[in-house]
């Protein structure tokens, strides 16, 4: 009799078609929206799309939203890490290009966005210390005040004026000193109970071992307390290099999902990634429970997280009538 190893269970399918990347995601209205980097060899991305859903659960392409290759006049390439808010009825959409930050508007959550300044709102030799101006995160506290950050290795961040496209101030820098799990890229930021969280990538994006850890301060500025076991998302069977990741809050609950991207199930790499969706989950003394990539989201038959007059269901996902 020959012995057999098992097979290692597949984790969940993508939920976004095709080879996508460092997903935001965020809510306008009633539908949550992923803006993702599309992955092409050696990064050399140019265009951004858009996808839309209403459950979490189901989602569509809204198509390109934004072709650096022919809608900037500054750069052309390396279409990376983008980000998105809403103010006063105008879509602001934050990105990389050519190792830059830009920022382009619209008057839809889909676009078509259109470069706002018609050049960079953060060039390679604009942050006064060492960083690398990618991978932005735009987060807007209680009060309105928007906040922008970004970096690679040394992260930095600067207030927003009202206008939403310019800065207020100089940037600050406020990386973790987090040895174990040093920052490296792909900050996302939020804010629960009056505590923020400070999330962020460790290591390479082309390495197995790409993964998320979090800090948390009183204030957007830092500092930012690193608290033990703060690893959340790591590789675990198949699912590998899991990172960059975004969050999102069902309005009106305590229920929060992480997006995050690993290397493609089968045949993956740093170049060939796609987008995922997990629980995101907290103790009662405010840790954030590690994230497992092999459970799915939500089980056989949810009809997901739909918003209705600005909240979701109150017993959060529940299955759906028209499920077997």
């Amino acid at each position: 009799m020959t012995n057999q190893t098992p097979a290692e269970p597949l984790p969940p399918a993508s939920i976004l078609d095709g080879h996508r990347a460092d997903p935001d995601i965020r809510i306008f209205g009633d539908t949550y929206y992923i803006y993702p980097t599309s992955d092409k060899p050696n990064w050399n991305t140019t265009d951004f799309s858009c996808w839309s859903s209403k459950d979490l659960i189901h989602w569509k392409n809204e198509g390109i939203i934004l072709d650096v290759a022919h809608n900037l006049s500054w750069a052309n390439i390396k279409a990376w890490a983008p980000t998105a808010a809403m103010r006063d009825g105008k879509y602001y959409f934050f990105f990389v290009a050519n190792d830059r930050i830009g920022v382009a508007t619209a008057d839809r959550p889909t676009g078509p966005f259109a470069d706002a300044l018609g050049h960079p709102l953060i060039g390679k030799n604009d942050t006064p210390f060492k960083t690398y101006p990618i991978d932005p995160d735009i987060f807007i506290d209680d009060d309105g005040q928007a906040y922008f950050y970004y970096g690679n290795n040394h992260l930095a961040v600067v207030k927003l004026r009202p206008d939403m496209i310019s800065l207020d101030g100089a940037p600050v820098e406020i990386t973790p000193n987090d040895k174990a799990d040093p920052f490296r890229e792909g900050i996302f930021v939020i804010k629960r109970k009056g505590l923020y969280y400070f999330m962020w990538s460790v290591d390479d994006a082309r390495s197995d071992n790409y993964r998320v850890a979090y800090g948390t301060s009183h204030s957007p500025f830092g500092p930012i307390e690193i608290p033990p076991d703060n690893v959340i998302l790591r590789k675990h069977g198949l699912a590998k290099g899991t990172g960059h990741h975004a969050v999102v809050n069902v309005p009106g609950t305590d229920r929060w999902y992480i997006v995050y991207h690993r290397h493609a199930v089968p045949n993956g790499n740093g170049y060939t990634r796609e987008v995922c969706l997990n629980r995101l989950e907290f103790t009662d003394d405010g840790r954030i429970k590690p994230v497992d990539p092999l459970a799915p989201a939500f089980s056989p038959g949810s009809a997901g997280e739909p918003i209705i007059d600005g909240k979701g269901s109150v017993s959060g996902s529940v299955p759906s009538p028209l499920a077997p």
